[in-house]
Order: structure tokens, then C-alpha cells, then sequence
């Protein structure tokens, strides 16, 4: 069986500047994975270059059992991937159900949560779903960004700092829906800065330094890097 998500010697420009210089990863169907780094160390542009959001890039993106690395974002979308970035992307004008129902189906009908489940997972958008989505807090704003890639039937998630800044009632929320995801099937590709939220969560990590993968271990062996971590994390 072929993987969710495999990348062979990927490298990303914007522009003129080379910041992916080979890139290696491999992710099975119904895992979590953490790529973990410094800020500027490729994590964020990893994510980006898996959707055709940089300029250049050269390599191997294959979802599934489809090469994507020619593909325009729209057609690798449509590979059944929900790209979550950092800066949320919500619409200011529309309201937070319409936010929700926007986006166009772009997977499999088992992996297209309902609104009613979505309110299952998030109250509080229930509460606010006619509020604009814009005036949502932080954290209610984050989970509308996951609600609506949720809504469109992807089962392969690119999720870009998603607990950064938020409150610890929402982190948790948030690692109770990952979970929640897993159980369900879904693949989930996660930068984190947050070493303790993602630890517990991922069956795979990456440690990522200058646009290049320097560690790569699973979640048996991370109680023997702890020191490598910290190392390569400044924690």
C-alpha cells in the first residue's frame, strides 16, 4: 500500500532564495507526524511547498498514488488535502457558518464532517455561528480554520502552528480533536513549535535545521533524544 504522504529530495525557492535543499519524508496512512525546528528552519515552507504555495520547486510530492510536484494548488487540493496555515486565512466578511460551508468538496465523503459533528467538537462555534468571523477570539478563530478543512472531505492534514499563542484550555481542545482525527483515519502533518503539545500526540517526528531534515525518529525512541532535542530546539 502505497503512503499518505511521501517526499524525496524536495527543494523550494521564493524567488531566488533556496530554502528547501532536500527534503525527505514519509508519512503512512492514519499517523501523525510533527516536524519540529527553529523558526526559519523550513517547517512552514515544507507544508507550503506540499501545496505548490512557493515558487520553484524541484523533487518528489507524491499523495497517495499521485505524483503532485507539477500539479497547480488547486489539483493537489484535490488530492484530498486540508492545508491549515498559521495565519488562519478567515474570511473577515462572511459569517463563521458561512466560512464553514465555503470551501468546495475536495475528498472522500467518509472524511466530510457534518456541521452537526463539527459543533459536537467545537461549542463554541455553535454559539457564535452567525457571528462574523473575524470578531471570533483567537482560539475560537483556529478552530474555524480546522472546522472548515474538515468540512471539505480531506483526509491528509497540513497543519502550520496550530496552539501558537492560544490560551491552555484551547491547546487542549485542540490535542483532544487530534486525537479525535486519528481514531477517525485521518493523516495529519503538524508544525509545532510546542514541543509539550506535540509530543504526546505524534507517532512520527522530524527535526528540521536549515530547510534540511537533521533528525528523524519515532515516538518509542523520543525518551532517548531528549538531549538532541533540546539541543536542536534551544528549549
Amino acid at each position: 500500500m502505497s503512503a499518505a504522504l511521501e517526499i524525496e529530495n524536495l527543494h523550494a525557492w521564493y524567488g531566488e532564495s533556496h530554502i528547501l535543499h532536500g527534503v525527505d519524508m514519509r508519512v503512512q496512512h492514519g499517523e501523525v507526524v510533527t516536524l519540529l525546528g527553529r523558526n526559519g528552519a523550513g517547517r512552514s515552507t515544507t507544508l507550503r511547498a506540499i501545496m505548490g504555495l512557493t515558487g520553484r520547486r524541484r523533487g518528489s510530492v507524491r499523495i497517495g498514488m499521485s505524483e503532485t510536484i507539477r500539479m497547480p494548488t488547486y489539483r493537489i487540493a484535490h488530492c484530498g488535502v486540508g492545508y491549515c496555515p498559521e495565519e488562519r486565512g478567515i474570511f473577515s466578511s462572511l459569517s463563521c457558518v458561512e466560512n464553514m460551508l465555503l470551501p468546495p468538496s475536495v475528498g472522500d465523503v467518509a472524511h466530510t464532517m457534518s456541521l452537526e459533528e463539527i459543533y459536537q467538537m467545537f461549542p463554541n462555534l455553535k454559539e457564535h455561528q452567525m457571528s462574523q468571523g473575524t470578531r471570533l477570539s483567537g482560539g475560537e478563530q483556529q478552530m474555524l480554520a480546522m472546522a472548515r478543512i474538515l468540512r471539505t472531505g480531506a483526509s491528509l492534514l497540513l497543519l502550520d502552528e496550530i496552539s501558537e499563542g492560544l490560551a491552555p484550555v484551547i491547546v487542549q481542545a485542540l490535542a483532544r480533536m487530534i486525537v479525535t482525527l486519528k481514531a477517525r483515519g485521518y493523516t495529519i502533518v503538524m508544525v509545532e513549535q510546542n514541543f509539550r503539545f506535540a509530543a504526546p500526540l505524534a507517532d512520527h517526528f522530524y527535526v528540521m535545521e536549515h530547510g534540511r531534515i537533521v533528525e528523524h525518529f519515532n515516538a518509542a525512541a523520543l525518551p532517548g533524544k531528549t538531549a538532541v532535542i533540546h539541543e536542536l530546539l534551544g528549549l
